[in-house]
């Protein structure tokens, strides 16, 4: 097999296994509490709210917009780009019981005193009610997912191999929300969209790294366990750089060049990216050697026949 970074040594992982599954506990813990003490900032696809898109007739000046609706009190106003750079999508969260065609003219009648040429497109309204039928249609999609890969990986590996990747899997996806309710960073349908899609491709990682190790404890007889998974490891990491450097060189670019409509995506992309390889390589594994993972997990016993008596 071909690769580009060859590790020559055997990189020692698990001899750092406490101090990572430590940083791995406080990182968790302090994601819980900001779970717990914040909440998730939902967004007006969870909540119900007013969608309000114009177009102008040159490039809109977003921030122009922005601050001409919190002039008038419009609470939480969501201003980005929707499709070209002249069609503008407002989300505004239903508040104050305004209905949405008195939002839409309040708006409108904002924004065309500083610029008569705008022009109202469409209006949407989100009840509440859909909003909070879509937030649990979403928990049961992240919940589903998760029993699925746990199953997976229950019948292609074994049961520690299973609640080790899940636990990782777990790690990353509670860690990226409670980044998300600590800064405040609204959660939107695009972001649970990114958070399904972590859950998938951070397993990917882990049965990169597990079916190694399930390789290794049949070939190398005379080594130990640390060893095995450290050598398991070390053999992935040139795949792993160039399939996650190459993935998170497209994800930057929608973080950056995106817009406001990708960049909480491409955000939730990012921080699991990063968060996937570390629980692949410093929480799943760790966590196999704390389940006690032995070489006769693998191996079936030898029988031996009875000789036939004469």
């Amino acid at each position: 097999m071909l690769e580009l970074f060859p590790f020559k040594k055997t990189i020692p992982f698990m001899s750092w296994g406490k101090v990572t599954t430590a940083i791995s506990l406080l990182t968790f813990v302090f994601s819980l509490w900001a779970l717990w003490h914040h909440g998730l900032n939902l967004g007006v696809d969870f909540t119900g709210g007013t969608l309000i898109e114009i177009r102008t007739e040159q490039t809109a000046d977003l921030d122009r917009i922005r601050t001409t609706l919190e002039k008038t009190g419009l609470p939480e106003v969501s201003v980005q780009n929707f499709g070209t750079s002249r069609d503008v999508l407002i989300r505004l969260p239903a508040k104050g019981g305004a209905t949405a065609a008195q939002t839409s003219d309040k708006v409108m009648l904002a924004l065309n005193a500083v610029d008569p040429t705008i022009k109202l497109r469409r209006v949407d309204f989100v009840g509440p009610q859909v909003g909070k039928e879509l937030y649990d249609s979403g928990a049961l999609a992240l919940l589903v997912v998760s029993f699925g890969i746990m199953a997976y990986l229950s019948i292609r590996f074994e049961w520690r191999f299973a609640v080790a990747g899940m636990l990782a899997n777990l790690h990353d996806i509670i860690i990226i929300l409670g980044l998300f309710a600590f800064f405040r960073w609204e959660f939107t349908l695009t972001v649970l969209a990114g958070v399904l899609a972590v859950l998938g491709y951070s397993v990917n990682e882990s049965v990169v790294v597990f079916d190694r190790i399930r390789e290794n404890i049949r070939k190398m007889r005379g080594a130990t366990i640390p060893h095995i998974i450290d050598d398991a490891i070390t053999r992935t990491m040139s795949r792993t750089i160039i399939t996650h450097g190459s993935t998170q060189i497209m994800v930057l670019s929608m973080l950056f060049f995106g817009g406001e409509a990708l960049h909480n995506f491409a955000l939730a992309l990012t921080i699991g990216i990063l968060f996937g390889i570390y629980s692949s390589v410093l929480v799943a594994s760790p966590l196999l050697l704390m389940f006690g993972i032995k070489r006769e997990h693998f191996t079936k016993p030898v029988v031996k026949k009875e000789e036939a008596v004469v």
